[in-house]
């Protein structure tokens, strides 16, 4: 009995569903046009063939999953009739298995009848063992997704699973059309470019056209479920340009009306911002900035086919040494200060929110120090060369020290570099149009998950409270590598037998404090072998026009959640 108890204590934790607000009583494509910038553009409107969140979200009013997170990351019942749980059970007892029930009469934007066999594909579309699934993590620990009826389908697990909400769920989970992908399955998904550009979904919206790293228009789906919803009729989402720019369209020209991610220093949003013309949203959550260790060698000597792969270790970052050494020299403090202000917060973890899950155990890297970082570049062997950077073996201490093209992060760069040479270490600074950075070509050197470098910076984040599923993309096997078309989120390519067997506990473990001590063992595991170096827990900070309502900011899912109750407010 107290099993049971703590099981459905864990299980209803999740399940929280609170009533929506609904918004006054409008009439559909009544608010006419919506512009919406993203100066990361979106290269494809497939989330499964891309990590990036630019991608997630435009998608998101497209593609939906079964249940998403709202505002307050609690579970929200989307294309499924209720959240199952052990009370009505939709969770089975032991925990092997859930069960989902799709609403009545879903169709999809083409008319079709959505089926439980369409949530069946998207698993095995997801998994294929020849395709690259950015999102697979989501379907780990999984034996089974069987249709028992058109409308019902049932998850079954490898183990007790005390989380089950995690495949079909929040934005990177969504549902996709077997008819429109049956043909993409495995290595031919990336080649699919008329399906990856414009998904048939259940959203409020379809795509119109899509200029890849550019611009894409949407229309609204006249068989979207919602009798009066949405409120815009089109969305133009355009792309490129900076941050900059980006706030400037809301705040100041007016020519925008939604503007994400504006990653500028403090002092530059508060200029714009009393323009006067929008509204700036922050929230913080499980967002943050950090560089991530290549525990491959990147070398261009190497075949494509090998390079930033276990086949070849990386010379001088597998020795935790270095790796502590160039932590070390960070003062994070001074980071957050000028590149965010009150919307960052200096960070030592891998997790940094929800705040019950968030180690205590690592702040000693708050504190910049030059002369420990020191010592363990001598203790490793590395001696100082006469123009100052070290050298060891006839090797100079040199990385290649890669991110997007931002302001912000253009000035972290050249800080840290200075930091770095005041400890012998050269860095080589490299930044990339930020659509190429984060896009999704697998033939292209330049992204993020190829990983063409010897470290890397940007930021990342998990959906709802829970980060199982984010902990579990550092597993063992779970790296971008060419046989998955250089999809995957273990982007360093770390592999520790340890932290695989810790994740597998937590996967599996019922106990809600128990869980947070394996969570915090995880990160700490992860964190204190300098696997990466956090720098900054950063705010999700959008901006919206005056004129823009029922935004509601949501950082445990995609900022488009709700998109189907945006309006404009008359003046």
């Amino acid at each position: 009995m107290k099993r049971r108890t703590a099981l459905m204590g864990a299980v209803a934790a999740l399940a929280l569903v609170p009533a929506l607000a609904t918004a006054q009583e409008r009439e559909r494509g009544s608010s006419g046009h919506l512009n919406v910038i993203y100066w990361q553009a979106v290269s494809t409107m497939n989330p499964f063939l891309s990590g990036g969140t630019k991608e997630m979200n435009a998608a998101s009013i497209v593609l939906e999953p079964l249940a998403r997170f709202d505002n307050e990351g609690q579970l929200v019942a989307w294309l499924a009739e209720e959240i199952p749980t052990l009370d009505n059970g939709g969770v089975a007892e032991d925990l092997m298995s859930i069960t989902w029930r799709l609403k009545e009469g879903l169709v999809w934007s083409d008319g079709t009848d959505v089926t439980a066999g369409d949530v069946v594909f998207t698993y095995e579309y997801c998994t294929h063992p020849e395709g690259g699934c950015a999102y697979r993590d989501r379907f780990a620990g999984i034996e089974s997704v069987e249709a028992v009826d058109d409308h019902t389908i049932r998850i079954t697990f490898e183990d007790a699973t005390p989380n089950p909400y995690l495949p079909f769920v929040g934005a990177g989970s969504p549902i996709i059309q077997r008819a429109q992908f049956e043909n993409c399955m495995g290595a031919r998904a990336p080649e699919c470019t008329d399906q990856n550009f414009a998904p048939i979904g259940t959203g409020p919206y379809k795509v119109a056209n899509l200029r890849p790293n550019d611009v894409v228009e949407f229309v609204m789906n006249e068989n979207y479920r919602v009798a009066n919803q949405p409120y815009f009729e089109t969305i133009t989402w355009a792309g490129g340009g900076d941050a900059t720019g980006a706030a400037r369209a809301v705040f100041q020209t007016g020519e925008m009306d939604y503007a994400w991610n504006l990653q500028l220093a403090p002092e530059v949003i508060a200029q714009m911002e009393a323009g006067g013309r929008g509204e700036l949203l922050v929230d913080f959550g499980p967002l943050m900035e950090r560089i991530e260790i290549n525990f491959t060698d990147p070398s261009p000597d190497l075949p494509d086919d090998e390079r930033g792969t276990r086949m070849h270790p990386h010379p001088i970052l597998t020795d935790i040494r270095v790796r502590e050494a160039l932590s070390r020299a960070i003062d994070r403090e001074l980071l957050t200060e000028i590149g965010y202000g009150p919307t960052g917060r200096p960070a030592c973890n891998f997790i940094v929110a929800p705040p019950a899950m968030v180690s205590p155990n690592n702040d000693d890297c708050l504190v910049q120090d030059i002369d420990r970082a020191n010592a363990l570049l001598d203790e490793a062997g590395w001696e100082r060369g006469s123009d100052g950077i070290r050298v060891k073996d006839g090797e100079r201490l040199e990385l290649l020290f890669q991110t997007s093209t931002n302001a912000v992060r253009q000035d972290f760069q050249a800080l840290i570099q200075q930091w770095w040479r005041e400890i012998g270490v050269e860095a080589q600074l490299r930044n990339i149009d930020a659509s190429v950075f984060f896009g999704s070509d697998p033939s292209s050197p330049d992204t993020y998950v190829k990983f063409w470098a010897d470290v890397e910076m940007y930021a990342s984040l998990f959906e709802g409270t829970d980060p199982t599923p984010h902990l579990e993309q550092r597993r063992c096997g779970r790296e971008p590598r060419p046989e998955t078309q250089w999809q995957g989120q273990n982007i360093n390519r770390y592999c520790n037998e340890e932290y695989d067997a810790l994740w597998a506990e937590l996967n599996r473990e019922p106990e809600p404090a128990r869980r947070q001590e394996l969570v915090i063992q995880l990160n700490d595991i992860f964190v204190q072998d300098y696997a990466h170096l956090p720098l900054v827990a950063r705010g999700r900070v959008s901006a919206k026009a005056n004129t823009l309502g029922g935004v509601v900011l949501n950082v445990w899912d995609s900022e488009h959640w709700n998109q189907a109750e945006w309006y404009r407010i008359e003046e």
